[in-house]
């Protein structure tokens, strides 16, 4: 029940919109994540300013605070949270892997022990999450899987295939449809391009406002991701979404949009910008570093986010000194280079040079960084 118009396309890297009941959003999209109702360290409207058009929050953790029966109470995260825009919701799959130590997996959902309340446990179906999911008046419900770490035995991975398809079927028989909300399916299948071709096969069967890529970028190297991308991407539906969960560094993105994907979120510049790390287009700064303590520079200069109207010597002032106003400042400034590379490249899409954007951007990023 969302619609998705793709605008221009460059080899398999496609430009399009996503148009839901809050609004639309640009793809290639980085969606900003909003784990608990919040983009830590920065206001909704400071996101806003960013670029970021579409964020991303988690079911699970908003499951456990403030619980889902509030956030509707209150309107649901939009009104709850303060952002206007669409908004799309992780099922809690991610978390059973992540909180293994805490989890205990059936046929009928996932048992977590909780890590905040006392080790009260919670019982999650996929029917409560995508129930939960409903309250949360989320436009994109994601369903519930189990992501598997990598390397993973392939009789393993059969296993979960079974196991995942199986629960995303209750989850779409969960979902109430209602124009401008939709559900993403989530093809497994780790690094074995069958069991991924047959992941696919088995959602696409069951129908899905678009699809997901999960099981990536959870240990293995860049390469197998872009060789698992290759092999999947072509086998999901061409007039749908599609999503490449937990993703990345810039350069996985380049790679990945390159490949035909068309959504990403990541933890990985708001817990920078937390952690004194810069993001630039010549690669990250370490912004603790000495160096950095009398240089005038900006951090980007062809950044306009407000970190970047001040020098490098005063945001290495504010890390030093452990001043909020230094993660604030960080944290947009890494949004916005995120915001701008996505920009960039559907631009490039739009005029058919995305391979030679892609080049010049890699040329001038330092993929090591500072020490």
């Amino acid at each position: 029940m969302i619609k998705f118009n793709i605008v221009a396309t460059d080899g398999t890297a496609r430009a399009g919109v996503v148009e839901t009941a809050h609004g639309s959003f640009q793809t290639p999209a980085f969606m900003a994540v909003g784990t608990a109702a919040t983009v830590k360290a920065l206001t909704m409207d400071q996101v806003a300013s960013t670029g970021t058009e579409v964020i991303l929050g988690n079911t699970y953790h908003l499951m456990l605070r403030p619980g889902g029966d509030l956030v509707e109470k209150m309107g649901g995260l939009h009104k709850f949270s303060g952002w206007r825009g669409p908004i799309l919701t992780d099922s809690g799959g991610f978390q059973i892997m992540s909180l293994s130590a805490l989890t205990k997996i059936t046929e009928d959902g996932a048992e977590f022990t909780s890590h905040i309340d006392g080790g009260i446990k919670h019982f999650m179906t996929p029917e409560k999450s995508v129930q939960i999911q409903h309250q949360l008046d989320s436009n994109i419900t994601m369903v519930l899987d189990e992501c598997l770490k990598l390397p993973a035995p392939y009789d393993r991975v059969k296993k979960n295939i079974g196991l995942v398809t199986r629960w995303a079927r209750r989850s779409k028989e969960a979902f109430i449809d209602r124009p401008g909300y939709g559900i993403f399916g989530i093809v497994q299948g780790a690094d074995y391009a069958d069991l991924r071709a047959e992941s696919a096969r088995a959602l696409i069967e069951i129908g899905f406002d678009g699809y997901a890529i999960g099981g990536l970028a959870v240990g293995e190297p860049q390469q197998v991701m872009f060789e698992t991308l290759a092999a999947t991407t072509p086998l999901l539906p061409s007039d749908k979404p599609r999503y490449l969960m937990g993703v990345g560094t810039p350069l996985d993105i380049l790679g990945a949009v390159e490949r035909g994907v068309d959504m990403f979120d990541c933890v990985m510049p708001t817990r920078a910008g937390r952690t004194a790390q810069a993001f630039t287009r010549s690669g990250t700064l370490n912004m603790r570093n000495a160096k950095h303590k009398d240089d005038p520079a900006p951090l980007d200069d062809k950044c306009g986010c407000p970190a970047c109207k001040l020098s490098r010597a005063y945001i290495h002032h504010l890390t030093k000194a452990n001043e909020i106003l230094g993660a604030t400042l960080l944290t947009q400034h890494n949004l916005w280079f995120y915001q701008d590379l996505m920009r960039d490249i559907r631009e490039s899409i739009s005029r058919g040079e995305f391979l030679d954007f892609k080049e010049k951007f890699l040329t001038l990023y330092d993929k090591q960084g500072e020490n």
